[in-house]
């Protein structure tokens, strides 16, 4: 893991949910995928929205980059994971299946995305026409 992603993990975990660095504030979640090859945790910070339902939503942008980040790959192979947010000045650790969002709510999705943060539309500008896989993260009962 990055120096960078751990020092973000530390500021979540040590705020309750809350990350100033890079103007996460309280829209970070930390995935734990499972590496796909190798079988070893992962933890991925990531900024978050919610839809309409409440459901944390997170995006493949790789900051504008043309591939898709590792953990995208890891999260198809395996979408039951755990997830922490922020909760109630806290950060709640829960199980998830990550469900990707499907061609008929893409745009919906995406534009919350935008909305929050004008950086995910400069993000297309360098992706060389990628489009961004979106995940709903939905609690397991």
């Amino acid at each position: 893991m990055s120096d960078f992603n751990s020092t973000i993990i530390a500021e979540f975990r040590n705020n309750g949910g809350h990350v100033a660095t890079a103007g996460f504030g309280d829209n970070l979640v930390v995935l734990h995928t499972i590496g796909t090859k190798s079988g070893q945790l992962r933890l991925n910070p990531l900024y978050s929205v919610t839809d309409a339902d409440g459901h944390h939503l997170v995006v493949g942008s790789a900051a504008g980059s043309p591939k898709h980040p590792a953990w995208v790959h890891n999260l198809r192979a395996h979408p039951r994971i755990e997830v922490e947010v922020p909760h109630d000045g806290a950060v709640a650790t829960m199980t998830v299946d990550a469900v990707e969002v499907d061609e008929a709510d893409w745009e919906t999705e995406w534009a919350r995305f935008t909305a929050a943060s004008p950086g995910f539309v400069e993000y297309t500008a360098t992706a060389e026409g990628r489009r961004f896989p979106i995940f709903r993260l939905v609690p397991v009962a």
